[in-house]
Parts: structure tokens; C-alpha cells; sequence
């Protein structure tokens, strides 16, 4: 290469330039033209093809041989990867009750091996898609991810473009697995409630499971736009955290149980999120007020509902089934885009837990036990 040819050059930090600037005086232009040939040699093998020089990555892989299966963290190589346009570095993933769900109950599972994570956030490394390029960061979650598709919890990814939201401004890639499928369930929720007639100064709005991933976001986002916050949750030692993250009130989950099935009772609540079902679900029908709402998205309570005609009829209630799985990827654009503004929560130090790889097996089987509150994210950037 002459000293006249015109090289490409990455974006430099002020201490580059600076370092650049000094060697040009100090010892000559020939000098300079070759620093940077160096720099721009480092920054494409350490910069724009990281996965050139990682041969092997680490994942958490849940097998099956004959009757046992296992969940172990292994060394997988790039050709192990399945079909994608988008191979992805993993930053961030986050824990759910659908991912214990996967690796503890062995349910949802398509096929084996599988590696678990139903949402991943992190940086593309290579795209066979023109919407995008390398060096664009992304989220991924629901679809088949994770169940049907390897998922988050691994190093590197490839997943179909069709499935990835560019990360909104607004938002870090920690950020967006803080929020995960869990955020943007609550935040789906909460922006049907309002399409349905929810504003402030109506009453109380119930968030059932409070503690919970869905539940503690859905506290705070209603309690950052100005409503009055009823938390309910079994674990009455976690009083102070709800209190803390929005929760005007605090109930005892069984407070929120219907036991005797009945369809209609006092009017207690202008809107509800229920991330609960079951029993939960049963009693928020009964006791919403007139023209309320309750926006539906868990079954951790249960999926029988014993319920009537009337509370429909009588008080023009609506049941609102809130899906994150199939959600549209226009619509899964505007809430992201909703999650990095408007409904963007605080995020609480004691609302966020984060793990490595190594740690999260045990997460896993805490979160079927109950024993997890809030969100945890895993850390593999």
C-alpha cells in the first residue's frame, strides 16, 4: 500500500486520535500510515469478527438419552449452531418461568439438545439479511426461542431475522433483559388496559403476583404513570420491596382468591394484571368495577376459570388475553419503543438479579419453587 492510497478507517476514541496526531509530528508520516494500518488490522479481527477467533463458545444444552435428561453448561463450536440469517454475540439474557418451565420440567421442549432462554439481547456478528448489518444490536425473544429453537442462554446465537427488534434508543442490551419477555408482557398489558379506557384518578389497579418478573415490572410502569397500585403475593416478607418498587398497597395473595365461586362481588379494582390465573383470575372477574378491565397473561395459578355471564353483562367488564409469543412484530416494535420511553420502569437494584452461566441452573429451579423475585439476568457478554 502506498502512502497515498486511501484506507478505510473504523471510528477512533479521543485517545486514539490523540496518539495518532502525536506520532505524526514525532516521527513522520510513513510512521502514521502504518499505525493505522495496525489499528484498523486489530480492530477488524477484534472488533468486526469476533466469532473468526472464537472457535468454541459456552451454552447451557438440556439433553435427553433415553429417559434421563440433563442440563449441562458444554463447549459448542459454530458449526453446532442451528439454521439463521442472524448469528448473534449474547450480552444479556434473562430468566423466566417458561424457561424453568423448559429446563427443570422438561416441558414446551420441541426436540433435543436444546439450549433454554426464551430472550437474548446482544450484538450481530454476521447477517445473511439486508435489514441488518454487523455491529447492530438487537433483542430476541418468544417465537419458538428456546423451546423450539436453540435460545439465550449460550455465548453466541443465530436466530431468523424475521425474529429480531432492533434495540430502541433509549435502551442498553442490560436494560432490554432486564425488561425481557417478562417487561414486555407487562408492558403489553398495560398499554392494552389504556387502549381499553384505563386512566388515572379511576381507582386502584390490581397486579396479581407482585413479586414476579411480569408482576414487579407491571408495578412499577403503573405506578411511574400515575396510578394507584394494589400488589398482591403470597411471600409477606417481601412487603417492603413492593412498597418500595410502587405498590401503594400490599394484600395476601388468598385475599384475592375466589374459594366459593362467586360471579359477582363488591367492586374493588378499576383494571387488574394478571399474571396469575386460576383462582386469582376468578375473583379479579367478580370484583372489577364497572367498565374495567383485566389484562390476562400467566397460568401459574392455573388454567381453569370458573366464571359467568354476568360480570360481562352487568358490568361490561373485559377479559383482555395478552400474548407475547405471536405478537406482531409491528406491534412488538411500538411496545418496545413504549418500554425505552413512556413505560420505561426504574430499574431498581432490588428488582434486578444478575448470574453467569454457572449460576443459572440453580436459578432455574428456584423460579419453579417461587423462590426468585423480581428479574434475573444472565450475564455471557
Amino acid at each position: 500500500m502506498s502512502p497515498n492510497e486511501q484506507i478505510d478507517l473504523p471510528e477512533f476514541s479521543g485517545r486514539e486520535v490523540y496518539f495518532l496526531v502525536k506520532l505524526s509530528f514525532d516521527m513522520g508520516l510513513q510512521v502514521l500510515h502504518t499505525t493505522a494500518q495496525v489499528i484498523c488490522y486489530t480492530y477488524k479481527i477484534f472488533g468486526k469478527e469476533p466469532l473468526e477467533v472464537m472457535d468454541t463458545f459456552k451454552a447451557l444444552v438440556l439433553d435427553k438419552k433415553g429417559e434421563q435428561t440433563n442440563l449441562d453448561i458444554k463447549q459448542l463450536q459454530k458449526d453446532d449452531l442451528p439454521d439463521g440469517d442472524l448469528t448473534i454475540r449474547v450480552a444479556y439474557s434473562s430468566v423466566n418461568f417458561k424457561d424453568g418451565m423448559v429446563a427443570v420440567n422438561n416441558q414446551l421442549v420441541e426436540s433435543y439438545p436444546l439450549v433454554p432462554g426464551i430472550d437474548l439481547a446482544g450484538t450481530v456478528m454476521g447477517s445473511q439479511d439486508n435489514r441488518f448489518k454487523e455491529g447492530d444490536e438487537v433483542i430476541v425473544t418468544s417465537y419458538e426461542l428456546g423451546t423450539g429453537h436453540w435460545g439465550g442462554f449460550s455465548e453466541v446465537a443465530r436466530v431468523p431475522a424475521d425474529w429480531a427488534v432492533p434495540l430502541p434508543e433509549g435502551l442498553s442490551l442490560k436494560e432490554a433483559m432486564i425488561l425481557g419477555t417478562a417487561g414486555f408482557t407487562a408492558g403489553l398489558s398495560v398499554q392494552r388496559l389504556e387502549d381499553n379506557g384505563l386512566e388515572r384518578g379511576q381507582g386502584s389497579v390490581l397486579v396479581a403476583g407482585a413479586t414476579g418478573g411480569v408482576g414487579s415490572l407491571a408495578v412499577n410502569m403503573l405506578a411511574k404513570r400515575g396510578y394507584d397500585v394494589t400488589a398482591s403475593t403470597g411471600k409477606s416478607d417481601e412487603k417492603d420491596y413492593l412498597k418500595k418498587i410502587g405498590a401503594s398497597e400490599v394484600v395476601d395473595r388468598h385475599e384475592v382468591e375466589d374459594t366459593e365461586q362467586k360471579p359477582v362481588r363488591r367492586k374493588q379494582w378499576a383494571a387488574a394484571v394478571d399474571p396469575v390465573g386460576g383462582k386469582t383470575l376468578q375473583y379479579i372477574l367478580s370484583t372489577l368495577d364497572y367498565g374495567g378491565s383485566v389484562a390476562t397473561s400467566g397460568l401459574t395459578g392455573g388454567t381453569d376459570v370458573a366464571t359467568s355471564v354476568l360480570p360481562f353483562i352487568s358490568r361490561g367488564i373485559n377479559w383482555l388475553g395478552i400474548d407475547s409469543v405471536k405478537c406482531p412484530m409491528e406491534k412488538r416494535r411500538d411496545v418496545w419503543q413504549l418500554l425505552a420511553d413512556d413505560f420505561k420502569p426504574d430499574m431498581h437494584d432490588e428488582l434486578v438479579n444478575e448470574v453467569t452461566l454457572e449460576e443459572l441452573p440453580d436459578v432455574l429451579r428456584d423460579i419453579m419453587e417461587s423462590k426468585v423475585r423480581g428479574r434475573t439476568i444472565v450475564k455471557l457478554g
